[in-house]
This record gives C-alpha cells, sequence and structure tokens, in this order.
C-alpha cells in the first residue's frame, strides 16, 4: 500500500498555535473563527494522546494493509483540524511481562520474544508477522493501554485515546492472529482488575470484525463484559453462538450501514451495559465498517463514529466515573480512518 505524502507536522502545528499571526491573516473568515474556538476551549480534563515512533518501525511489507500509513492518516487529520494541540501527547513505555501475563501465557510470551527476528519477518499465522522492530512496537502498543488506563484512574486525564500498532483484539491468550500479537485492551483491562482495583471493566468493540481473542482471554471472567459488533460470517468466522452473560456479541450481516448499526447498539449494548455498571470503559476501536473502507463490507461513516462514541461517553458519566481508554484497532482505508478516528477523538475530547 502507497504511503500517502505526510504534511510538514512542524508547519500544521506553527498553524494552530495560539498567538500565532498568520493563522489570522489567512483562510476564510469562518474557518478562522472555529480554529479559534477550538484553541481557547479546553476541556476541564484533558483527553491523554498515547503514541510512540516505535509503532511506525512494525512494517511487514509493501501492500500490506496494516501498515505505518495508518498512525500518520490519523495524526495527519488531527493536525489540520487543530484538535492535535489540545491533547495531552504522552510517549507510550513499554509494557512489563508481568503486565502482559495477566492477560496472556506465559509460554506464548517468551515464544514471541524468542521468534523476534534479527534480520527479515518472522510469520506467527499467515496475515501476522514480525520484522526486527515488532516486538517493540508491540510492546508500546501494550503499554500505552496500561499508561492510558493508569492516567484516567489517576484523574490526570478524562479519558485517552492510543494511537498504536500493531493491533490487539484477534491476539488470544496463547495465539497470536489477524495482524495482532498482543491484546492491548485486554492487557489494559486486566491491567486495571490487578492494579487498580477494579471490580467492573467494560470493553465496546465497534471493528468490523469479531474481537475473538478478546473473548478468548475473558470469557471465564465475568468482572469484564465485551460488547462487540462484527460483520457474520466474515474472518475470524466466529463469535455468532458464544456469548454468554458478560460477552454481547452482536453478528450483523455484510451491508450493515449507520441506522442497522445504531439500532444494534441500542437494543444490545446498552441494556447490557447499563445493568453492568462499568467501573472503567474501554474501546477497541475499530474503523473498518467504514463504507469506504473495501476490506470491511459495511456501510458507517463518521456521523455513526461520533454517534458510539458519544452514547459510550453517556455511559462512562453514569457509571465509570467518566473514565474511557480507546486503542485503536483495524481501518484501512487511510483517508476515511483519517477522519474516522478524528471524529472519535474529538467527541471524546468535547471539543
Amino acid at each position: 500500500m502507497r504511503r500517502p505524502e505526510r504534511r510538514t507536522s512542524q508547519a500544521m502545528r506553527n498553524a494552530t498555535t495560539p498567538g500565532n499571526g498568520r493563522i489570522l491573516k489567512s483562510g476564510n473568515s469562518q474557518r478562522n473563527a472555529q480554529r479559534i474556538t477550538l484553541l481557547t476551549r479546553r476541556p476541564t480534563m484533558h483527553t491523554a494522546y498515547l503514541t510512540h515512533p516505535a509503532c511506525l518501525k512494525h512494517d511487514i511489507g509493501a501492500g500490506h494493509p496494516e501498515c505505518p500509513a495508518r498512525i500518520h492518516a490519523i495524526e495527519d487529520h488531527l493536525i489540520a483540524s487543530g484538535l492535535l494541540p489540545l491533547l495531552d501527547r504522552l510517549e507510550a513505555r513499554q509494557a512489563t511481562v508481568e503486565e502482559l501475563a495477566r492477560a496472556h501465557g506465559r509460554g506464548y510470551i517468551e515464544a514471541i520474544f524468542r521468534h523476534a527476528p534479527s534480520s527479515g519477518l518472522a510469520y506467527l499465522d499467515p496475515d501476522t508477522a514480525m520484522n526486527p522492530h515488532s516486538l517493540e512496537a508491540a510492546l508500546r502498543a501494550a503499554g500505552a493501554a496500561v499508561m492510558a488506563v493508569d492516567r484516567v484512574m489517576s484523574g490526570e486525564a478524562e479519558n485517552a485515546f492510543c494511537n498504536i500498532r500493531p493491533p490487539g483484539h484477534h491476539a488470544g491468550r496463547n495465539s497470536a492472529a489477524g495482524f495482532c500479537i498482543f491484546n492491548n485492551v485486554a492487557v489494559a483491562a486486566a491491567h486495571a482488575l490487578e492494579q487498580h482495583g477494579m471490580e467492573r471493566v467494560a470493553i465496546a468493540d465497534f471493528d468490523v470484525h469479531h474481537g475473538n481473542g478478546t473473548e478468548d482471554i475473558f470469557r471465564d471472567d465475568a468482572r469484564v463484559m465485551l460488547c462487540s459488533t462484527f460483520r457474520h460470517p466474515y474472518y475470524p468466522y466466529c463469535g455468532a453462538d458464544s456469548g454468554n452473560a458478560h460477552i454481547i456479541n452482536v453478528p450483523l450481516p455484510s451491508g450493515t450501514a449507520g441506522a442497522e448499526f445504531r439500532a444494534a447498539v441500542t437494543r444490545h449494548w446498552l441494556p447490557a451495559l447499563e445493568s453492568f455498571r462499568p467501573q472503567l470503559l474501554l474501546i477497541s476501536a475499530g474503523f473498518d465498517a467504514h463504507r469506504e473502507d473495501d476490506m470491511g463490507g459495511f456501510g458507517l461513516k463518521e456521523a455513526d463514529y461520533a454517534w458510539v462514541t458519544q452514547t459510550l461517553k453517556e455511559i462512562a458519566a453514569r457509571h465509570a466515573g467518566r473514565r474511557i481508554v480507546s486503542v485503536l484497532e483495524g481501518g484501512y482505508a487511510l483517508n476515511a480512518l483519517g477522519r474516522s478516528a478524528a471524529a472519535h477523538i474529538r467527541v471524546l475530547s468535547g471539543l
């Protein structure tokens, strides 16, 4: 997949920095007014934005859809919209083996470390490979999710978005799959349970693919509720009949668009979440259900991602002290990914 030309980040930051006169002297007045509003309206508590340069070095070949340009696509849209300077940007640390072992088997973790190549590619399954930088990227991705939980639990941020890769929700307790090495959202949930004493953590997964790895890890742990909408039948070809009282799987047919998606969330997710009363809400934020993503086969738009984000914020406000941590999963049409993630983050931040 061809990497899009990246804007000059410093120039874009300068264009949206308070006090920079150039923004007032160029462009139409309505756009300038909107940017000034963004720059002067700070949320009461910042949205944390976590990422790391190592996530760009996990590159498993030209044409692979899970590519470094995904990070750039999101960040460039945040810059262009004026949102990025208003977020609390943090550099992700690496997850520790102990943190990973709350969600994954020790033998699996050791195998990942052994398989990390010093050159070339090492395949963990037909879709999932590692290059010499992939282990650090995977550790940073999981570490970002753990850091984000600590940030919102301490009150330093109301919510957080982790712009990270590789994604995680197909990685099971003892398996890599579907571009995923460690299950970032599961590591975050397990950290909240173990380190912060949470008794009820919810995960909302709106990726077009079922979060089978997350289900595998928490199938027998009623402290974690997983709410997942996904296309079925479709990869990973499971989830339609494996739910239980705390695994709320909602399979949807190919071609599902916004109205059907919103109805499914309203009918299935919301009653379950209200009854569960989560103390922390995590989001597996996959944007491959967008109508422009030809890997997904759904018809969602940016407005649908904004709607589901606002709906989840209302759940978090009622039950979780507004605490939300969102981690990037899928999304492979770069322009749609950037727009959708920016819409999601805009709602999270209240801007």
